[in-house]
């Protein structure tokens, strides 16, 4: 058994993964492998829907009842969908948790979405989309994917659209369901003070009986192909210029992934020495917010870099990021910089470590997707190993200047 997590798969095919760690709380989390980039024509948003609807009842619960069941105790219970996964997650007292992995199955496999409830759960989502509208800080980056993956599942908004929304039916849920909420493609984790023989029994005891469905395996998901550059303005009644800049990046098979992390990290992770926030924040004033990201999907990824400012220090602050790009592709870490840029990571990845929640997310995520689990030692070998060009080769072969992308929300004052 591995020192910091154990597995098991049962005989119908869930993958089970626990870490223990002496805490009062556990976590809990049934991952399943289907989300945004696995709709079909017709089925936009419908991820998202289900996630919302699982709650509103089951064979054996109404929708107070299964609210009710992890608030009553002081728990949380709660679901969230990605372009690639949903989550339904439980957070409680050890004593709790196995109160908890109950209702996670109750909630997955015997949910019954009664229409009148799909009904006031569609109004609710418009209203999520309407807010995501009203942010441009969010919105920006949605719109960048959809035009960075044009054409490809990855594109669509995680929410739908509002018009394919309204059209989703209650038939398009029951199937969905049936043809992706399967044991063998899921994943439950726990994590905190309880032990694997007692996570492995309620496992048994709640989800043992669910059987392996006879509807078709899940499809091979097909990798976005590289699309072509593009520099878009919008003009929107916004205070602020919104900017974004950006390509595609390594994904999660990729062997770059982890030198893009850690340059996205250099740049504007974070810490508040970030080269970014120090030189465009703190000597020159010009952006509150900046920030550099590698997002990471199965097979796919995306390298971002984003600011809000006023719009007379729009074009300065742009120069001062291709600058900061083109650094890291002309000019070597010394061994100085490579150390300490290491050692942040490293103390990052330390802090994460010490919540359960962070490390149940990292341990199932990795499980669900590739069916393997990487052990924090062997993530810090990895980054310790990481040398000055292979940070530079990773700065040129993804981020050259022909092959960036640029966003802009501006404002009419502009």
């Amino acid at each position: 058994m591995n020192r910091e997590f154990s597995t098991h798969v049962l005989p119908n095919g869930l993958r089970i993964i626990h870490a223990w760690m002496p805490r009062e709380v556990t976590h809990c989390a049934l991952a399943i492998n289907v989300g945004t980039r696995d709709e079909g024509e017709g089925e936009a948003g419908l991820a998202h829907f289900i996630e919302h609807v699982l709650f509103k009842g089951t064979h054996k619960r109404k929708a107070f009842h299964i609210l009710n069941r992890m608030e009553s105790v002081g728990g949380e219970i709660n679901a969230y969908t990605t372009k690639e996964d949903t989550w339904i997650t439980s957070s409680q007292r050890a004593k709790d948790t196995e109160r908890a992995l109950e209702l996670l199955a109750d909630i997955a496999f015997r949910s019954t979405f009664p229409e009148a409830e799909l009904d006031k759960e569609r109004d609710v989502i418009l209203d999520e989309i309407a807010g995501v509208q009203d942010q441009p800080g969010d919105m920006i980056f949605e719109d960048f994917e959809a035009r960075l993956f044009a054409g490809h599942a990855l594109s669509q908004p995680i929410l739908g659209t509002a018009e394919s929304v309204k059209a989703l039916s209650r038939e398009q849920v029951a199937g969905y369901v049936a043809r992706h909420y399967r044991p063998d493609n899921m994943v439950l984790g726990v994590v905190g003070a309880v032990t694997w023989e007692r996570v492995v029994a309620w496992a048994e005891r709640h989800f043992g009986d669910v059987p392996t469905s006879e509807m078709s395996k899940k499809v091979v998901r097909t990798a976005p192909s590289e699309g072509a550059t593009f520099g878009i303005s919008e003009m929107k009644g916004i205070h602020q210029v919104h900017h974004l800049t950006g390509a595609v990046a390594p994904g999660g098979d990729s062997r770059d992934k982890l030198p893009m992390t850690v340059l996205a990290n250099i740049l504007g992770g974070p810490a508040m020495n970030c080269r970014l926030n120090l030189n465009i924040r703190e000597k020159h004033g010009m952006a509150y917010h900046i920030e550099a990201n590698h997002v990471v999907y199965q097979d796919a990824g995306v390298f971002n870099v984003y600011f809000g400012t006023d719009a007379r220090f729009h074009g300065k602050v742009e120069r001062l990021v291709r600058k900061e790009l083109k650094a890291m592709r002309t000019k070597a870490l010394g061994t100085r910089q490579l150390h300490d840029a290491k050692q942040q990571l490293l103390g990052q990845i330390a802090l994460g470590h010490d919540h359960g929640a962070t490390v149940l997310s990292g341990l199932a995520k990795t499980y669900l997707m590739y069916d393997r689990v990487e052990t924090l030692d062997s993530l810090i070998q990895a980054i310790e190993a990481l040398t000055a060009q292979d940070l530079m080769e990773v700065a040129n072969t993804w981020l050259p200047e022909e092959a960036l992308s640029h966003l802009t929300f501006t404002t009419p004052r502009a």
